[in-house]
């Protein structure tokens, strides 16, 4: 099947997923973690994107982030992981590919969306039984926008921003948000969203980013198309 074309809006947050290739281990260290981060803040600081919530997984990575120049992501994901594939395979004597193909990514809307996409990214470890809560785990925003923790990496979206007037009342706005599990339908929509390229929403924000970019945000209807009269 052919994949979907990217849909690209500057000023519209996306969720980005890439994956080692076959489930194996992009990160097999701490230094390894900790290079990746540097250069991600070094290369959305160079193609002017906004990163405001990610972790980094065994196996993958989830980032949610807004661009501000056309293609902006796309520049950002192919020069860090070509930066990235070259320091792994040299730091662990390996050669070959690491990512799984390109990366995947859909457009989330603000409203309703947003902060649920904040909270299912940096669940990802609790879901994954590395950790009992999400402060435990590291390598995730989950402790810059809850609990304070200065990142040059994090850009806080305005919907963040007011979550409160205050730094302690967002970051406590923000810890409440995690009190109740996220809903099993909108989990399965983000995981769609992701799947499919298509985006995260509802359907009037569908409809209006297929009018802006051309590209499909709705699945195609199955079965044969209706007979019609000659």
């Amino acid at each position: 099947m052919p994949r979907l074309p990217r849909a690209n809006l500057i000023g519209v947050p996306q969720h980005v997923i890439q994956r080692g290739n076959n489930h194996q281990a992009c990160f097999a260290c701490q230094q390894d973690y900790a290079t990746y981060a540097g250069w991600l803040t070094d290369y959305a600081d160079k193609f002017s994107v906004s990163i405001h919530a990610w972790v980094f997984m065994t196996n993958h990575v989830h980032l949610l982030c807004t661009p501000h120049d056309n293609d902006s992501i796309s520049h950002m994901m192919q020069g860090l992981g070509r930066q990235y594939v070259r320091y792994f395979n040299d730091f662990h004597q390996r050669s070959g590919t690491l990512w799984e193909g390109r990366y995947k990514s859909c457009l989330v809307q603000e409203e309703d969306y947003l902060l649920q996409v904040y909270r299912y990214i940096e669940l990802n470890p609790v879901r994954a039984h590395m950790v009992e809560q999400p402060e435990d785990y590291h390598w995730s925003s989950y402790q810059i926008n809850a609990l304070g923790k200065k990142s040059p990496l994090c850009s806080p979206h305005p919907l963040y921003l007011s979550l409160g007037q205050t730094a302690t009342q967002r970051q406590e706005t923000y810890q409440a948000l995690f009190n109740q599990p996220i809903n099993k339908q909108l989990t399965e929509n983000i995981r769609q969203g992701i799947k499919s390229g298509m985006a995260i929403g509802d359907t009037l924000f569908k409809e209006h980013v297929e009018a802006l970019t051309g590209c499909r945000m709705h699945p195609k209807k199955m079965g044969r198309p209706p007979a019609t009269d000659d």
